[in-house]
């Protein structure tokens, strides 16, 4: 009987830096019905060369490999990394949040906002917009602390992972 267990899978992608590699990935996942739950890409050669994509996806273990297989198979692929897989490695993602609130409200959210070591990047009277760093579940249990402090907007980067050690893809 096949494995039916559902996984999310850190996937690294190192493509040529050229127009359209973008598009063909995430045709690749909506043509077959595939979720992305993040996505981030950008240059990481100097020259521009070589971009990097990393997707945070879900699925079966054979999904997960099908999703590898055939990322694999476009011609721009370099190399893919399941990342979840191949060991351990760093994942985190930064968020932008803005609090609107007056009085014990503001307090609260600086007071939490510390405890959290989100920085203030922005302050008013009436609001304040924090950068914070880390995993997603840091995140996400800090937006959630805000919901009742006056959340106000949140915008998130993205996962972005890179295998720990020596290793690299």
């Amino acid at each position: 009987m096949p494995d039916t267990t559902h996984r999310s899978a850190t996937i690294s992608v190192l493509v040529d830096n050229e127009s359209g590699v973008l598009a063909r990935v995430i045709g690749l996942f909506s043509g077959r019905g595939y979720n992305i739950d993040s996505l981030t890409v950008a240059p990481v050669e100097s020259e521009g060369g070589r971009s990097r994509i990393n997707i945070v996806t879900s699925g079966t273990e054979m999904v997960i490999e099908q999703i590898k297989a055939q990322l694999d198979r476009l011609v721009p692929v370099h190399r893919v990394a399941d990342l979840t897989r191949e060991g351990p490695h760093i994942a985190r993602e930064m968020a932008l949040i803005k609090v609107v609130g007056v009085g014990e409200k503001r307090v609260e959210a600086l007071r939490i906002a510390d405890a959290f070591r989100a920085r203030v990047m922005d302050a008013t009277q009436e609001s304040f917009v924090f950068e914070i760093t880390g995993a997603t579940e840091k995140l996400d249990a800090f937006i959630d602390l805000m919901r009742h402090l006056g959340l106000a907007e949140v915008s998130r980067t993205g996962i972005v992972a890179m295998a720990r050690g020596v290793r690299t893809i």
